[in-house]
């Protein structure tokens, strides 16, 4: 018969190992003080998490306040180590008082049967302890821009958008604040990442980078946002061109793997127009990555872009999204194989995710045939394909849009051909 360990000695396991890992980043950072000059080691920590899970433990018996009991003792001992710390005039750090405090308090969670997850915020804890000259390297290097981008990022995204409706409203219930709002964040999320990408790793392959990866949750939103790049930066036209055909060429295979798994039937259908116009846009990318390069003349400062949110550009997609979603649905209102098309070119007009979707799903529920359904998610691929120049050529300017048309002109026209040649 296979031994079982007792809950709670299982809970006080977890609540000393996670004293032991935080008091060994703590001790390895301390690691070159003598024995007694340090406040706390990792026996010290191991302790200290022990201790919350014992107190946890007992609140069964003797209520709350053996907890908060704890907590204060932990910190009141610390407040005169630190006091009488040799060092106090020199090192007026607290991050040590914090880690201990933390270290109770999560043992004491791991005492109430919480484990996991007090297990996962200790490895957070000691992570972040672990990284202090990288923080502490960023913070020196970021500016005042950056950070208030940052931070606007994380308005719109973790407090602006969990509280919108993620509901239908207006004629026939078209408009949804969750997922405009959601498209805001996306293209704004977009511009930021590129913005820091190219920082990082210079602008050829920051740009081919943010095209392969954005490609894979929006390439409309890509081009937008590399649009806005080409605008305010000396990155040569070429380059950013190579970066939205990235994003097209994996727009691509995404499409089909979208369709193919719901309805594995539409794969005869798509996989040859979509894997050529796949690889066409892909060599183009290619070639113009070869050619592109960051203007001689300009700064490395000049190969960013000023503003690393463009909050303002994103909003303006949205506002044009709108409608957009609202004619839609009326096509689809109309109903037949007619509505079908006519939905899906104005549905190509912004993303061509949503009408791939539906298409397959009717088509595995024997709504539609295969070939309606090839003929429709191909008119959105085609439509959301011609309006990308027209978006680098008003927001990036004539020498992007130029650039970017007579390679997705050609992946269109194969695209075409093929349908048509397998229909």
């Amino acid at each position: 018969m296979m031994f079982e360990v007792p809950v709670a000695a299982q809970r006080l396991g977890v609540a000393l190992a996670i004293g032991l890992l935080i008091g060994l980043e703590r001790g390895w950072h301390e690691r070159e003080l003598a024995e007694g000059e340090r406040i706390a080691g990792i026996r010290t920590f191991g302790l200290i998490g022990l201790l919350g899970g014992v107190t946890a433990t007992l609140e069964e018996d003797f209520g709350g306040w053996i907890a908060a009991a704890g907590l204060l003792a932990i910190a009141i001992a610390f407040g005169i180590a630190q006091w009488h710390d040799p060092r106090r005039g020199t090192d007026v750090s607290i991050t040590t008082n914090i880690a201990a405090l933390i270290a109770f308090g999560l043992g004491a969670v791991a005492g109430t049967g919480t484990m996991l997850p007090a297990a996962g915020a200790a490895v957070v804890t000691a992570l972040l302890l672990g990284v202090k000259q990288e923080l502490h390297h960023l913070l020196e290097h970021i500016d005042r821009a950056e950070l208030l981008a940052t931070l606007r990022l994380l308005l719109i995204s973790v407090v602006v958008l969990p509280v919108l409706p993620d509901r239908g409203f207006g004629p026939w219930e078209a408009l949804n604040p969750y997922r405009l709002w959601w498209m805001v964040v996306l293209v704004s999320s977009i511009s930021y990442i590129g913005y820091f990408t190219t920082r990082l790793v210079g602008a050829r392959r920051g740009v081919l980078l943010i095209g392969i990866l954005g490609g894979l949750v929006s390439s409309t939103a890509t081009v937008l946002s590399l649009s806005r790049q080409a605008r305010d930066t000396a990155v040569s036209p070429s380059l950013v061109v190579s970066g939205m055909l990235a994003a097209t060429a994996t727009m691509f295979p995404r499409t089909l793997l979208i369709a193919t798994v719901i309805a594995p039937q539409t794969f005869e259908l798509l996989a040859l127009p979509l894997l050529s116009a796949s690889v066409i846009a892909g060599a183009a990318a290619a070639l113009f990555a070869r050619g592109g390069r960051p203007s001689v003349e300009a700064r490395p400062a000049e190969t960013k872009p000023a503003n690393p949110l463009d909050i303002k550009t994103a909003i303006k997609f949205a506002l044009v999204l709108a409608p957009v979603m609202l004619l839609a649905r009326a096509l689809n209102v109309w109903g037949g194989d007619t509505g079908l098309y006519l939905l899906s070119g104005v549905s190509g007009l912004v993303d061509i995710d949503a009408i791939a979707l539906s298409m397959a799903t009717m088509t595995a529920k024997a709504e539609t045939t295969a070939t309606v359904a090839q003929a429709a998610i191909l008119l959105a691929t085609i439509v959301n394909t011609l309006v990308k120049p027209a978006i680098a050529f008003t927001v990036g300017g004539r020498a992007v849009g130029v650039r970017l048309l007579g390679p997705l002109v050609i992946a269109v026209a194969v695209i075409a051909v093929e349908a048509v040649a397998l229909r």
